[in-house]
């Protein structure tokens, strides 16, 4: 008679598994406020004193037409649609009696911004 083959034993082996993945970080206690960084305008065609002042869109108006007429350059019409980014979607979308604000822009590169009305 044969004898059977001797298994191996295994009973005292002992493993572990460690992840690679980092700890996520606890916000928890993590606290916010609000704080709105948009000029206060004063009324219908006043920049109250903080060099801006709204105009009313009119039909055959883009923005960079009504760049050009306020600021002398077509090519500040990307900070009067990011100064209306709350009434304007689309900056090629824009519409006859729309209310925009003509922020004040650094026009001649001094570091100083310049109003839009030339005042």
């Amino acid at each position: 008679m044969t004898t059977p083959d001797k298994k191996p034993d295994f009973s005292n082996v002992q493993s572990s598994v460690t992840s690679t993945e980092q700890a996520r970080p606890d916000f928890s206690n993590v606290q916010t406020t609000v704080t709105t960084t948009e000029e206060i305008i004063g009324g219908e065609g006043g920049g109250g004193g903080t060099g801006a002042q709204t105009y009313t869109i009119e039909k055959g108006d883009t923005l960079s037409a009504i760049s050009k007429r306020f600021y002398g350059k077509a090519k500040f019409w990307r900070q009067i649609f990011e100064a209306n980014r709350d009434t304007i979607e689309d900056p090629d979308r824009i519409f006859p009696g729309q209310t925009i604000k003509l922020p004040a822009i650094d026009v001649d590169g001094d570091g100083d911004l310049d109003d839009p009305t030339g005042g």
